[in-house]
């Protein structure tokens, strides 16, 4: 029986992100390597010439081939890139060269599965590639993308998105899993496992995990939501109701929903909720904890009300986001 041999091509331009670039060719060369030597991947980089394509990083890279001569090839795999620019003012731009975007859509044509890195899906929606799908990309350009494509629907929180045969990924590291859930697509979640440990990847993060937690992701303006905030972390194990928080604010409840909705865009028990899946991750990913402990010290209450929050904010289990990100020995 004949091998199937997948043909990827990734795109490159001037001033393309060299991760996005070589981060993809990476995982494929190990899925090669944890499965039969003659199935698998042919990966090439292609470009308008065979010149040296200058990356973002200043390191040059060569093509293997052109656009012109796939023009009859049939391609598996169709990998777009991104890249941005910055102005004086540390504005971010993504790059949508024309050529570029109509190489793109003529590669398209010929292609069974196109996926997009970082902001590469500027490139795939101005080829009109992700019109009446969902997509993400990198959390920077989300509400451009958004407001330059309204037929698209974006959303800027997961880590990739599939939506039939188009794939976008997140931010830059994200062209990782987003490498290694094409390789569980095509060879199964065993090869893609093994691949993920090579790469020291704890498995594969969910496509619908976000990209960022919420310590991190919310900043507010206000002395008085701030000083909430702490509190929320330090009494997270407690009942804290908005009736709670908002007499500790000194406000009425609905004037705190009004401040939290305006400085974080949420709820004050949509927070809270959030919080809690935070820590309550932290605890799955570096303790021994079971999850009746894990659901009390978080302040879930009860096992049941804890994983209800975890499949709806990572559309996971606790259970299975512990087996991907356990990070102490079992």
């Amino acid at each position: 029986m004949n091998a199937v041999r997948r043909l990827i091509v990734i795109v490159l331009f001037a001033g393309v992100d060299l991760l996005d670039v070589t981060g993809p060719p990476e995982v494929f060369s190990l899925a090669r390597r944890e499965t039969d030597e003659a199935a698998g991947y042919d990966v090439v980089l292609a470009a308008e010439t065979m010149d040296p394509v200058t990356t973002a990083a200043g390191v040059r890279i060569l093509p293997d081939t052109t656009f012109e001569a796939l023009s009859t090839k049939s391609i598996d795999t169709l990998v777009v890139p991104g890249s941005v620019e910055v102005d004086s003012r540390r504005r971010v731009r993504p790059l949508t060269d024309p050529a570029v975007v109509r190489r793109v859509r003529q590669l398209a044509g010929r292609t069974r599965r196109i996926t997009s890195v970082c902001v590469g899906a500027h490139i795939l929606a101005a080829a009109g590639l992700l019109d009446g799908k969902r997509a993400t990309t990198h959390w920077s350009t989300a509400q451009q993308l958004a407001a330059d494509h309204p037929a698209v629907e974006v959303d800027a929180d997961p880590i990739f998105i599939r939506a039939g045969d188009v794939w976008t990924g997140a931010g830059i590291s994200a062209c990782l899993d987003l490498s290694l859930a094409l390789i569980a697509d095509d060879l199964g979640e065993a090869v893609a496992l093994r691949v993920a440990r090579q790469l020291v990847m704890y498995l594969k993060r969910p496509g619908g995990q976000s990209q960022f937690s919420v310590p991190l992701a919310q900043v507010s303006t206000t002395r008085r939501i701030e000083d909430l905030r702490h509190h929320i972390m330090r009494s997270i194990g407690e009942p804290l109701t908005v009736a709670d928080l908002a007499a500790r604010a000194h406000v009425s409840d609905r004037q705190l929903t009004r401040i939290f909705k305006t400085e974080l865009g949420m709820t004050p028990y949509a927070y809270v909720e959030s919080v809690r899946v935070e820590m309550a991750r932290n605890q799955l990913e570096s303790t021994d904890a079971t999850l009746e402990r894990v659901a009390s010290t978080c302040g879930f209450g009860t096992v049941d009300t804890l994983v209800r929050a975890f499949r709806r904010r990572l559309d996971t289990t606790p259970t299975e986001y512990r087996q991907r990100f356990r990070t102490v020995p079992g």
